[in-house]
């Protein structure tokens, strides 16, 4: 069997190394691996923290995924010779204001009624577990459940991963046409990979209606082949983040991953253990690629209001890169059609999801765990799931 993977973000990367290591022929075709939104994550496994009202089907798959999580970076640490940059320890919530604490109070009720296990505590503890938050909170809750890991070291580690294993390639090209049916191809540029299996891994903006009968289209990659009433709605939600960096004599945080609720919005600081502390994000739909001066002020400013020492450190890169959506924000994962599989659309969930939806791809692909696969995330541990609500149907 020959699987062609089209798109090297950490979806597609998983998904490729779970069918390699399963024995399955496999070609992964992006002439930019991890360049996508992959590059831009901040990488919190948070299958808790981050749930949002109106995404309760998500759980099925994000609570067993992020439970996998530690011994998936294991395996992968093992093949690659690589670090994932995995680290446990949890997420503070924290609140701003009493506003804020209200909100976040309201949010954490609702998260215990689906079991989540996310406790209130003192703003007194939040410090004594983070020293550099402010002694300014309203409020603060904890996640132990919740990790983190770093995507561009965990990218690196897939391409490693993969590049060890004989039956496994990557084609640094631009993949211009794909087919399903009867034979399914890959067509890039420069040449053709007919195969049993595509696999349409694209990322951020992926499809738009065809409408014409050439079927969905994106930026020269036409798909054929498809049942004509197949939609697949992706769309771009941009973010800028901005990356940090600690200074010989400067703070440093303790590792917890902070996220905060300023005057109602999102902020979250994920400090790595190299030094590194990723601040993020903003979210919006204007097709602007650039990074945002309006974001990065309001990141700033919303980071230092909860952790003011954090002006003592160098401002390393800012970047933006766009998400890829879906209208009801799940992500589209199943079977399209004969020979067509489809994993795209994971908005801010790709790193947490990546487990899971490499599990998902092999067994919609029907490749066998591979050897020693027990002791780790096989197919029958992280696909235990209603697939519905990710049915790349549902919109069609």
């Amino acid at each position: 069997m020959r699987c062609v993977v089209v798109g090297a973000g950490i979806i597609g990367l998983s998904a490729a190394w779970e069918l390699a290591r399963s024995g399955v022929e496999t070609v992964v075709v992006d002439p930019a691996p991890a360049g996508g939104a992959t590059a831009a994550a901040a990488g919190m496994l948070a299958g808790v923290t981050e749930f949002h009202y109106q995404e309760r089907d998500l759980l099925g798959l994000s609570l067993p995924a992020a439970a996998k999580w530690p011994s998936w970076a294991a395996q992968l640490e093992a093949a690659s010779g690589l670090s994932t940059g995995f680290r446990p320890g949890g997420t503070l919530v924290v609140a701003a204001d009493s506003g804020d604490r209200a909100t976040l109070a309201d949010l954490r009720a609702a998260q215990a009624a689906l079991g989540l296990a996310v406790e209130e505590i003192t703003t007194r503890e939040a410090r004594a577990a983070e020293p550099l938050l402010t002694p300014r909170l309203a409020g603060a809750f904890r996640a132990v459940g919740d990790h983190q890991t770093d995507p561009r070291r965990t990218a690196a580690a897939l391409v490693a991963a993969l590049e060890a294993l004989p039956n496994a390639r990557l084609v640094a090209a631009r993949a211009v046409r794909c087919g399903a049916g009867a034979g399914p191809f890959v067509e890039y540029d420069g040449g053709r990979l007919d195969c049993d299996e595509v696999v349409l891994a694209t990322g951020g903006g992926m499809v738009r209606a065809g409408g014409t009968g050439e079927g969905p289209v994106r930026e020269g990659l036409a798909l054929e082949g498809l049942p004509a009433p197949l939609r697949l709605p992706v769309r771009p939600v941009y973010g800028d983040v901005l990356r940090l960096r600690t200074v010989p004599g400067g703070p440093l945080p303790s590792g917890n991953v902070v996220r905060g609720l300023v005057g109602g919005q999102s902020v979250y600081i994920v400090p790595r253990a190299d030094g590194e502390v990723v601040v993020g994000a903003t979210e919006r739909e204007d097709g602007r690629a650039g990074v945002g001066a309006g974001g990065v002020h309001r990141l700033l400013r919303d980071a230092l209001r909860l952790m003011p020492a954090l002006g003592e450190l160098d401002l390393a890169e800012t970047i933006a890169r766009a998400r890829p959506g879906t209208p009801d924000n799940l992500p589209l994962l199943g079977r399209a059609a004969p020979g067509l599989v489809v994993a795209v659309g994971f908005h801010r969930h790709g790193v947490l999801l990546s487990a899971a939806a490499a599990a998902a791809v092999a067994a919609l692909v029907g490749v066998p765990a591979p050897p020693g696969h027990a002791a780790g995330p096989a197919p029958s541990d992280l696909v235990p799931f209603d697939p519905a609500p990710f049915d790349p149907w549902r919109f069609s």
